[in-house]
């Protein structure tokens, strides 16, 4: 029995009715087949992205007839425990509260403590000197955006091979898996191409994958790490992303006190920084970050968790250095840019919807070619060994300054009232065809005790102010400098995407 166009409830759909229903969208959704699926694992680990997250929620909603947030996709992150919770909200009497978001309905999450360091995870022996002139590297995301960079850089500035961690069957399709990344950003060259060799694993596994000699055998062979990966969705809270994020970020330490001690560079995130305590405040890099209160994003939650594991790390005698970029922006010379992240999906689904959020928010994204020229650099120095960099960019520009180099392209784009803004999205934006879509937990749900969403949660009266002077006198003696935002740079920005076919001429 199907559903009336009134949404009117027919039938009780059991729990085999809505799982069989799951199986089906999923296999839909990622190209598998039914027999492949199985109800007790992750949904996370079937490689569901944001769209097609949000386009199994919108489905479901016809389906089931009420109001479904995407959240619940990840706190029940198993189709069996999905489907019985569906089902049991199905049954409710109250079609007003079926579905619907509170933060009262979450578990409450203490990130102290989660922050537990496996007690074998100690140095082999002391850590004498870093290594000069290293013969090899490992890296991990190299399948990413800033990871791709971070290749070339290396590549150019070390004459050290770069072992990869990469997902896939065998060691071609590893390889072509990276190539491919690379090719997308217009930085493969095949002269170079020996020098890159794919390790076979994957980040949320025990020992990443690797079968105990394999992890051995690499950790004796490598001289420095470099941990860029972290999973990123705007849908996913805490549970999903703790597996790739934080306990892979333990298995890399764990590397790294293998056989040899070697020095982790870790990628994390000015994102640490979210806690209401820091609202106002300067942070210097070597600051404290004990505050998690009020972190409301999964992700945000995965990097301070993790880092405090890179810390106590530290404090028994690895050594380690911090990096923290904010937004990563695109290339500043080529001007190529990574279409799937938040500046450029707000930035197309802004331009289709015709309004931005008229909202006092600072837009500090870093060129990508700044953020991993610095790492490479720094991590070259001995003196930076122990110490945390804020790559945040020194001259961040407001949100109106930004939409108004758009307008200036003719571009038909106009300021909103935030909450107008909001109606405007919840009303309009009904499909993937706009990126909006995909950022509708983002934009609209109410995350914080305040019932705030996570843009009003970022608005700057609520922000501390990211410092990066060390950072910027630590590279005072190289040719690295973050380039100015300024309609010089976002015109590269533009010409790249809609050359890509990503935006349309206006």
């Amino acid at each position: 029995m199907v559903l009336s166009d009134s949404h009117t409830l027919q039938k009780t759909y059991t729990t085999t009715d809505i799982q069989t229903w799951l199986i089906a969208q999923v296999c839909e959704q990622v190209g598998i087949e039914p027999e492949e699926i199985d109800v007790q694992e992750s949904l996370e680990s079937y490689g569901l992205n944001s769209a097609q997250a949000m386009t199994i929620v919108s489905k479901a909603e016809q389906f089931l007839g009420f109001p479904l947030s995407p959240v619940w996709l990840w706190h029940y992150p198993t189709i069996a425990t999905l489907s019985q919770r569906l089902a049991e909200e199905f049954t409710l009497e109250s079609q007003a509260k079926q579905g619907s978001f509170a933060v009262d309905t979450i578990p409450k999450l203490d990130l102290s403590t989660e922050v537990v360091l496996d007690a074998t995870i100690s140095p082999v022996s002391a850590f004498l000197d870093a290594v000069d002139e290293p013969k090899s590297v490992f890296l991990t995301g190299g399948t990413g955006f800033l990871g791709a960079f971070l290749i070339q850089e290396l590549l150019q500035k070390t004459a050290a091979d770069v072992y990869c961690l990469v997902r896939a069957a065998h060691p071609e399709e590893g390889k072509k898996r990276l190539q491919q990344n690379l090719e997308r950003y217009n930085l493969w060259q095949d002269e170079l191409s020996d020098r890159i060799i794919p390790v076979l694993g994957d980040l949320s596994q025990p020992l990443l994958g690797l079968s105990s000699a394999q992890f051995q055998m690499l950790a004796g062979n490598i001289d420095a790490i470099y941990h860029s990966a972290a999973l990123l969705n705007y849908v996913y809270p805490y549970s999903a992303l703790k597996a790739a994020n934080v306990l892979g970020t333990q298995e890399i330490l764990r590397l790294a006190c293998q056989f040899k001690v070697k020095p982790v560079h870790y990628v994390s995130s000015v994102a640490i920084f979210e806690s209401a305590n820091y609202a106002g405040k300067v942070i210097k890099e070597q600051d404290e970050f004990d505050h998690w209160e009020g972190i409301y994003l999964g992700y945000s939650q995965t990097k301070w968790v993790a880092e405090k594991l890179v810390k106590i790390a530290r404090d028994r005698g690895l050594p380690v250095t911090i990096y923290r970029p904010p937004l990563i922006a695109g290339h500043s010379k080529t001007g190529v840019s990574n279409v799937d992240d938040f500046i450029c999906l707000m930035l197309k689904g802004c331009v289709q919807l015709g309004s931005f959020p008229d909202i006092d928010y600072m837009l500090d994204m870093s060129p990508v070619d700044y953020v991993s020229q610095a790492i490479v650099y720094l991590s070259q120095q001995k003196e930076s060994i122990g110490k945390a960099f804020h790559l945040q960019h020194p001259r961040p520009i407001h949100i109106r300054e930004f939409f108004e180099w758009v307008k200036s392209l003719n571009h038909s784009i106009q300021p909103m009232p935030y909450e107008q803004w909001q109606a405007e999205v919840l009303n309009s934006v009904c499909s993937v065809d706009n990126p909006l879509y995909t950022l509708r937990p983002f934009l609209l749900e109410k995350w914080s005790d305040e019932q705030l969403t996570i843009p009003e949660l970022y608005m700057q009266v609520r922000r501390p102010q990211i410092s990066c002077e060390q950072t910027l006198k630590a590279l005072a003696h190289s040719d690295i400098s973050c380039p100015s935002i300024d309609a010089q740079l976002f015109g590269k920005y533009l010409s790249n995407l809609i050359d890509s076919g990503f935006l349309q001429v206006a």
